[in-house]
């Protein structure tokens, strides 16, 4: 249907009042024709067949550029948009080669569960004969695992299982390595970060068990478009890539829409600031009007509740217009049980739902066709997630379809939504992982000994003097032994269940109702403190639970059904020290640092809050505390700079705590436009005087074990990034500071102090010196919480001041900890400081 993008878009701005819309800026993006070429003349007769029968008369460019490279023996990445066919151009080798030779097999590895189920049942869809396809994850029932292991030819699973099922028993899995020909890595550019370095050192863990057994498989990758795509590729397989880029799929016209909800004038926020309606109340009555005009609509919320909550919302505004359409509208998210997961995705489907409220869950690869429109909610993080979330709409057909960016009331979100070229023009980013970050080789190469024991020859695939580095501390500690072929496993335990690799801090929790023993759910455990601690509300498809009890060495979350009138917001304390000081550039006045620091953080209490936001009470826990030890960015100012010298900011002592305060949130909240992140997976504090730099100080650190690569990417970009920190702040029209600017619904401190003025100042002062030639260049310092006897970072220690308050993760600042497995579920964080310190 032509210019249906544009009538969606009409019908969600109806009702408006004039000169009060909400649309910051639209835009119209082309139409693009398909460009196909023949199938090439290798593929199996019978393969090219069950395509053509299935819709596919030729493939596209870049499928069969993509598919040659892979069967002439080419490790290759395929990285174009979504919807582009991705899975042509790995399915037309694979299954032409195991349906030309029987004892040929193949390897499919995806994130989630959901996309590998969906791709499963695309290749069995097909019924090319001699193909025996079959899942092997944790839903694999376990009498079918060995026919698997003993029949399958091509297997689908995902890194974990892989990691903690595959690998370590691979002497049951001769068979399969033995004629292991291709390896299909899906959706590759979600393995960044630590996760993603975890899965770097799977795949050449991988590639040594295969070539154990005789086989060198070929790496097939498949990515959402991503800067250099062929470099990210080759570091996270361990092989050299080819990259097709060229992107030869049609692709129906697509209206962009950049939504910034509307101050509420009835409302007041926290000193005084104002109040604009929340994203998800947006979300869910835009998502409640696509539905009404019969449009299939996905709508991405960035939390497990939020999701919950954004489509309890739509439900409620189409109860009251037809209460049939309400029965159309679900939630779907981790943490769901695989039956309601699988349901939901048929449903899905169908289109027996025409409205689904999703985290990221459904971002990733499951065939959804047919979709009208796409609402996410809040910036994703990065732009590769934005626009793999917007291709979700006009999937099939030359329908026009509607994306509708709604802002959160953040720093990072105002400013793309007033700034559109940063979403519409810049280009996507580079993933960003290190394999030879020491928190992930150590475990890595535990596993890789207790698989096989570990020779010299094979340690240029893990980072080779690295790597012996790590091996000989582990000899020391007794962890592995040293012969003279190599090093070797000593205990009789295997380390696999130990070495968490999507960094959630172990065994899931599970959330269990006390009166009947019926599971609902999961939680990652980094987050269960947050999320499921005594007197929280947990919501399931749409159900309200409280906790009665977190007990966290069993694992278990016992809740019962209560539908009460208010919510619960997590409260932690958090300090931070610095253990080592990497990198040092010193300035007249202003030194920017990059190193390692520990983070403790401990939630100590919640808030009980109605729906307008009052706080009802505030409710003590008596949880374990949690350290982190990772990488930050930081940078110090001096007394005389922030005070009212020449040159200096002006700022009187008094304004001083507010206005690193206020820089801080801001420079959390626009971190991700620069390094391949969200601010979930980063967190920071502030202080007017640091104990380990002596001066006014203001950290950024990653949010998980060892560092991911964030700080490092904002220490490389600190002008620019700070540059547009100050232009988010600058720009905002408040008159004191509010969320979209200086505010952090996530703040420890409760948002006090906050200077926005003063936020400026100290940025201007900070850009106008580090934009000079640095004086100094120092590297390798230790600081106070390394060694015993530490000296300290820079100057001689103050009084300690460094303590800070966060978010919604282990280690998190204003913009929260981390979930780095996806699907992230902040709810909340607020506590208690020392005298001139502030966290996020």
């Amino acid at each position: 249907m032509a210019n249906q993008g544009r009538r969606l878009l009409d019908r969600v701005l109806a009702g408006v009042p004039a000169g009060e819309s909400p649309l910051t800026h639209s835009a119209d993006l082309p139409q693009r024709p398909a460009q196909t070429v023949p199938w090439p003349s290798w593929a199996a007769a019978d393969v090219v067949s069950a395509l053509v029968e299935r819709g596919v008369p030729e493939p596209w460019r870049h499928q069969a550029e993509a598919a040659e490279h892979a069967w002439a023996g080419r490790h290759v990445v395929v990285a174009t948009g979504t919807a582009s066919g991705k899975s042509l151009a790995y399915q037309l080798p694979v299954l032409s080669a195991v349906h030309s030779d029987p004892k040929a097999t193949a390897l499919y590895l995806s994130p989630t569960k959901a996309l590998g189920a969906d791709q499963l049942r695309s290749v069995q869809g097909l019924g090319v004969p001699g193909v025996r396809a079959a899942s092997f994850d944790g839903d694999t029932p376990m009498a079918e695992r060995d026919w698997v292991r003993a029949h399958a030819n091509w297997v689908f699973t995902n890194p974990d299982m892989l990691h903690r099922g595959v690998l370590p028993n691979h002497a049951r899995w001769i068979r399969f390595f033995r004629r292991l020909s291709y390896v299909v890595i899906d959706e590759c550019h979600s393995y960044r970060g630590v996760f993603g370095s975890h899965v770097a050192l799977l795949m050449r863990r991988l590639r040594r068990v295969a070539r154990r057994y005789g086989a060198d498989p070929v790496f097939v990758l498949a990515s959402a478009t991503v800067a250099d795509p062929a470099t990210s590729a080759s570091r996270l397989a361990g092989v050299p890539c080819e990259a097709v880029t060229e992107d030869g799929s049609p692709r129906a016209a697509r209206t962009v829409a950049l939504w910034e909800p509307p101050l509420l004038a009835e409302l007041e926020g926290e000193n005084g600031a104002p109040v604009r309606r929340s994203a998800g109340a947006e979300t869910s009555r835009i998502l409640a009007d696509l539905v009404v005009e019969g449009a299939r609509s996905l709508a991405f919320v960035r939390s497990r509740v939020g999701a919950e909550l954004t489509a309890l919302g739509a439900r409620r505004v189409l109860s009251e217009v037809d209460p049939e359409l309400s029965t159309r509208v679900a939630a779907y998210r981790g943490g769901y049980l695989p039956e309601e997961r699988r349901a939901l995705e048929r449903a899905v489907s169908r289109g027996d739902l025409l409205g689904v409220a999703t985290t990221n869950a459904l971002e990733l690869g499951v065939d959804i066709v047919g979709l009208d429109a796409v609402v996410v909610a809040g910036f994703p993080g990065t732009l590769a997630s934005f626009w793999q979330q917007a291709g979700r709409a006009g999937r099939t057909g030359d329908a026009d379809s509607l994306v509708v960016f709604v802002a959160r009331d953040d720093p990072l979100d105002t400013y793309l939504v007033h700034n559109p070229s940063a979403v519409l023009d810049k280009p996507v980013e580079a993933t960003v992982l290190d394999p030879t970050n020491p928190y992930v080789l150590e475990p890595q190469l535990a596993c890789a000994a207790a698989e096989l024991p570990l020779t010299p020859d094979s340690l240029d695939d893990f980072g080779g003097p690295l790597a012996v580095a790590v091996l000989d501390d582990m000899v020391a500690r007794k962890v592995l032994r040293r012969r003279p072929n190599g090093w070797y496993w000593t205990s009789h335990d295997r380390p696999h269940a130990a070495v968490d690799i999507r960094g959630s801090g172990g065994e899931q929790v599970v959330v269990v109702e006390g009166d009947s023993g019926r599971m609902l759910g999961t939680v990652d455990p980094g987050a269960a403190c947050w999320t499921v601690h005594d007197g929280a509300v947990y919501l399931h498809q749409g159900e309200s639970y409280v906790v009665d009890r977190l007990d966290l060495d069993s694992g278990i979350a016992l809740v019962h059904a209560e539908k009460p009138d208010w919510s619960t917001t997590a409260r932690d304390t958090k300090d931070i020290s610095v253990v080592r000081t990497l990198e040092e550039r010193v300035h007249e006045g202003v030194t920017v640092c990059l190193g390692e620091v520990e983070v403790t953080s401990q939630v100590v209490g919640y808030l009980r809050k109605l729906p307008s936001g009052q706080v009802i009470d505030s409710v003590p826990l008596d949880l374990p505390a949690q350290t982190l030890t990772t990488r930050a960015v930081w940078y110090t100012v001096s007394e005389e700079l922030l005070g009212s010298a020449p040159g200096g900011a002006g700022l009187a002592p008094a304004r001083i705590p507010g206005a690193l305060h206020a820089a801080e949130h801001a420079a959390i909240g626009l971190l991700p436009l620069f390094a391949t992140c969200d601010r979930w997976d980063i967190g920071g504090v502030s202080t007017a005087l640091h104990q380990d730099t002596g001066e006014a100080t203001v950290f950024v650190h990653d949010g998980h074990p060892g560092g991911a690569g964030f700080a490092d990417r904002g220490f490389a970009a600190v002008i620019p990034w700070l540059a547009a920190t100050r232009e988010a702040i600058a720009s905002c029209t408040c008159p004191a500071g509010c969320p979209s600017c200086v505010q952090s619904p996530k703040c420890g401190n409760g948002n006090d102090p906050l200077d926005k003025a003063g936020g400026v100042a100290v940025l201007d002062v900070v850009l106008r010196r580090v934009g000079e030639r640095p004086h100094d260049v120092r590297h390798g310092q230790v600081g106070s919480a390394g060694v015993p006897g530490g000296s300290g970072v820079s100057r001689a220690a103050g009084p300690a001041g460094g303590a800070g308050a966060g978010p919604a993760g282990p280690a998190g600042g204003s913009g929260g900890g981390s979930s780095p497995a996806g699907d992230p579920d902040p709810t909340g964080g607020a506590g208690g400081l020392e005298p001139g310190a502030a966290g996020g």
